[in-house]
């Protein structure tokens, strides 16, 4: 079963990169300890909590994958949602407001941190192949490519059991993502951002979802935006080589096949510092 996993990852105010060597690049703001990953090893793939309120300060925490299939985290850790020493067996992680998902090898989901809205209510899942986490909601897409959701879903968000052939899904504040096997793009939820204006991207191999925008690279290396650009985070239109996106609050990364990462978008924190960073994995 094949699994998703992100090298590049956005939260608030921060940004992550692995590189081949297994160790991970932070940039931004690091307050609640979510950049310190300098002594993170073998590392495959990682994940930033995210929150869309600037009132919320800008607390995070990140996560990451070992290539053992254990999982380290660091950050804001309030609702328990760095709690993952003893996890094992991992395949793919992802973050959102106060919780960490993780997918097991055999397909199954575990689940920590805020349990009032019901986002960590995953414990049912099953085959799952993709996992994402929005501000308050869950959403997983499974071997047969169809999805499931959890969570707030007042504004229609988690409206995706209708969904199939997808491949892999993406959740912001409240929206969500799906990428199906023809290279299209799904969406639900809150329509008022343009962040569901996605029904005529084509070609489409990868998505992200930021709080109010949507993100894809195209086949070709290009990469298309839609939604919330207040902060120029949809500023995407010149960029090239782009094999994977990751979408922060309001901020923009792209990953580009020759290591390096490109960024537009809120840069208040210096999370979009990553002019340097080379060497970036490819994903797996």
């Amino acid at each position: 079963m094949h699994v998703s996993t992100s090298v590049v990852a956005a939260g608030r105010r921060h940004s992550l990169g692995v590189r081949w060597d297994g160790t991970v690049l932070c940039a931004g703001e690091g307050a609640a300890g979510e950049c310190l990953v300098e002594e993170w090893a073998d590392i495959v793939g990682v994940a930033a909590g995210n929150v869309h309120s600037a009132s919320n300060t800008g607390r995070s925490h990140s996560v990451g994958l070992r290539a053992d299939g254990t999982v380290l985290a660091t950050g804001w850790n309030a609702d328990g949602q760095c709690d993952v020493a003893a996890w094992g067996g991992v395949t793919g992680i992802a973050a959102g407001w106060r919780r960490t998902l993780g997918i097991l090898k055999d397909g199954a989901v575990l689940a920590v941190g805020r349990q009032r809205e019901g986002a960590c209510d995953v414990s049912q899942w099953r085959e799952v192949v993709s996992l994402t986490c929005g501000d308050w909601h869950s959403v997983a897409a499974r071997a047969d490519g169809t999805v499931v959701a959890a969570g707030n879903d007042r504004r229609g968000q988690c409206a995706v059991e209708s969904w199939r052939s997808v491949t892999a899904v993406a959740a912001g504040y409240l929206h969500t993502l799906a990428l199906t096997d023809s290279g299209r793009v799904l969406a639900a939820g809150d329509r008022s951002t343009g962040a569901c204006d996605v029904d005529t991207w084509t070609d489409v191999v990868s998505v992200a979802a930021g709080s109010y925008h949507s993100v894809g690279v195209t086949t070709g290396g290009r990469v298309v935006a839609a939604g919330g650009n207040n902060r120029g985070q949809c500023e995407v239109a010149r960029w090239r080589q782009v094999i994977a996106v990751a979408a922060g609050s309001v901020h923009t990364l792209g990953l580009r096949a020759d290591g390096t990462v490109v960024a537009t978008g809120d840069d208040e924190h210096h999370q979009c510092d990553v002019a340097d960073w080379t060497s970036i994995r490819s994903l797996r």
